[in-house]
C-alpha cells in the first residue's frame, strides 16, 4: 500500500473514532435543548437505520455491490446481536448520559476492554495472560483516576447512571465477543443493516412511542439526523473502507482516539472541567487498550505460525 492510501486510511478511521467521541456530548446538548432520553435514544437508532437503508437504495440503484446471499442461514445470529451488543449499548449510555457528565459516561464504557478479556477468558476455559492482566490493571486504575475518584470522592457521582454505564460496558462488550464468535461472509452494509433495524424494534418495545414528544418540531429532525449521522452512518462508511487498509491492530489503537474525542469535546460543547486525574486516566486506559491489542497480534501472527 502507498504511503498516502494508508495515511488516508488512518485519517478515515480517525474521524470514525472522533465522530462516536461526539456523539456523547452532543447527546447531553439535544437533552438540554429539551428532548428525553426515550425519544432522543428512538430518533438516534431510528434515523441512523434509515440512512443505512438510503445508502442500500443508492446502491440497488447504482452498481449494485451490496448482497445479503450470506445472510440467509445466519440473519438471526446478527440481529440477536444488534439487540444484545448495539441497541442495549444505546439504550444503557443514553441513560447514563441522563445522569451523568459525558465524559464520565464514557471512561465507563470503555470497560469493555477488559471485560472482553474476561469473556474470552472464560469461553476459551483458559486465565488471561500477563499481558491481558496488565492491561486490564491500566484500565481499571485508568478509570479509578478518570472518573475523579481521587481528588472528589463519590459524593457527586449519580450510583444510577454508573450502574447505567457498566451495563453499557456490559452489553458493549458482549457485541464484540459474540461477532468475534458468529463466522460469515456478509457484506458490512447488509449486516449492519440488520442489526440496526432489529435494534429499532427492540428500542420502541423498551421505550413506549408513548413517551416520545414530537411537540418540539424542527428540533426532532435535526436532533435524530445528527446522532444517526455521528453514531451510525459516519463511522460505518470510515471504518468500512479505512479499517480494511490498515488492519485490526492499527484500527483498534486508532479507534480509542474516540475516548480523549469525548472528553475534549465534552469541555469545548458542555464545559465539563478537564482535570490533571482525568487525563493520568486517560493515558493508563489507552495504554490498557494498546497493551492488550499488541498482545492480541502476537497471540494471532503465533497462531498462523503454527499453521
Amino acid at each position: 500500500m502507498k504511503k498516502s492510501q494508508k495515511l488516508w486510511a488512518m485519517t478515515l478511521v480517525l474521524i470514525g473514532a472522533v465522530s462516536y467521541g461526539l456523539l456523547s456530548p452532543v447527546f447531553k446538548l439535544a437533552i438540554a435543548d429539551g428532548l428525553g432520553v426515550a425519544h432522543l435514544t428512538f430518533l438516534q437508532v431510528f434515523s441512523g437505520t434509515v440512512l443505512l437503508w438510503l445508502v442500500l437504495l443508492i446502491d440497488k440503484l447504482g452498481k449494485r455491490t451490496v448482497s445479503f446471499a450470506g445472510l440467509k442461514h445466519s440473519w438471526y445470529k446478527f440481529a440477536i446481536i444488534g439487540v444484545s451488543g448495539l441497541a442495549l449499548t444505546t439504550v444503557f449510555i443514553n441513560e447514563a448520559l441522563g445522569r451523568l457528565d459525558a465524559s464520565l459516561v464514557i471512561v465507563l464504557l470503555f470497560q469493555y476492554t477488559w471485560i472482553t478479556i474476561m469473556l474470552e477468558s472464560i469461553w476459551k476455559k483458559q486465565w488471561p495472560n500477563r499481558a491481558e492482566w496488565i492491561a486490564i490493571g491500566c484500565v481499571m486504575m485508568g478509570t479509578v483516576f478518570a472518573v475523579g475518584l481521587i481528588g472528589q470522592g463519590t459524593s457527586d457521582i449519580n450510583g444510577i447512571g454508573i450502574m447505567y454505564g457498566l451495563l453499557a460496558a456490559i452489553v458493549y462488550s458482549l457485541f464484540f465477543f459474540l461477532s468475534g464468535i458468529v463466522k460469515a461472509e456478509v457484506n458490512p452494509l447488509a449486516k449492519s443493516i440488520v442489526m440496526s433495524t432489529a435494534s429499532v424494534f427492540l428500542v420502541i418495545l423498551i421505550y413506549s412511542p408513548a413517551q416520545y414528544d414530537w411537540s418540539n418540531g424542527f428540533s426532532n429532525v435535526w436532533w435524530g439526523l445528527l446522532l444517526g449521522i455521528l453514531g451510525l452512518a459516519l463511522p460505518f462508511f470510515c471504518f468500512n473502507i479505512g479499517i480494511p487498509k490498515l488492519g485490526g491492530g492499527l484500527a483498534a489503537l486508532l479507534g480509542a482516539m474516540e475516548l480523549p474525542a469525548a472528553v475534549v469535546a465534552s469541555f469545548f460543547l458542555l464545559g465539563e472541567p478537564i482535570t490533571l486525574w482525568q487525563v493520568a486516566g486517560i493515558a493508563l486506559i489507552i495504554i490498557g487498550i494498546m497493551v492488550a491489542q499488541r498482545n492480541a497480534n502476537g497471540s494471532d501472527a503465533a497462531g498462523k505460525e503454527g499453521e
